[in-house]
């Protein structure tokens, strides 16, 4: 997979104070198609914007020609402020999301988000008219309440770990069965929470979804 973007190390404004972020933009011309924000896992269990499926899930967006956002949560990294257990950390989803509608002005936003980071994006993702499609990986089913999905029609993706040790195969699979709207569960068999040596079929099911939803997409 050939990577041609341009990368920005930049701070958004947070309401914690400056957010530390990174923007790929892809070099091909003209406006794009949807622009992403990809949100990390617990930053209390050394989650950053580093974390490997986050910059796997980012990689993957930036070959389809999508400008992509990824940036530290508060009080992690460079980031201002201190932990909130989810709650703050939505604002900083919105602030990332803010930025990008600025950036990229009338384009489709779209929302990816691993463990914690699912929680949090999906959760402010369902809520923003700006944001047309979610994604979820490793939902941590076993130990948060994601009920507020049940009210969210927008099209949705979850990949999950057959093996993932924070959600339970059958929770996530009952789970995404009562959604309304469109949703799509890929389970990578043997893959545990953190898709180790899984990575490739991480990859492909994130493409393969949005290159059925957006056949204009295509890998470079």
């Amino acid at each position: 997979m050939q990577i041609h973007h341009d990368s920005q190390t930049l701070f958004l404004n947070g309401l914690a104070g400056r957010l530390e972020a990174i923007l790929w933009t892809p070099t091909r011309a003209g406006v794009p198609l949807l622009a992403a924000v990809v949100c990390h896992p617990h930053p209390l269990f050394g989650g950053t914007m580093h974390n490997k499926v986050v910059y796997n899930a980012a990689k993957t967006l930036d070959a389809l020609g999508i400008p992509t956002l990824r940036f530290n949560f508060r009080g992690t990294g460079l980031s201002a402020g201190e932990h909130d257990k989810g709650r703050g950390e939505q604002d900083d989803a919105r602030a990332a999301l803010d930025f990008l509608a600025t950036r990229f002005p009338g384009v489709s936003l779209l929302v990816a988000g691993f463990s914690f980071g699912s929680v949090v994006g999906l959760r402010v993702g369902c809520r923003d008219a700006r944001v047309s499609e979610l994604i979820g990986f490793g939902l941590p089913v076993n130990s948060t309440d994601v009920s507020f999905l049940q009210e969210c029609r927008k099209p949705k993706l979850f990949v999950h770990g057959g093996e993932d040790q924070f959600g339970a195969r059958q929770k996530v699979e009952e789970t995404v069965a009562t959604l309304l709207g469109e949703n799509r569960l890929v389970v990578v068999e043997h893959a545990d929470h953190f898709f180790a040596g899984h990575l490739d079929e991480f990859n492909t099911a994130i493409s393969a979804w949005l290159e059925q939803r957006h056949p204009e997409l295509h890998t470079v």
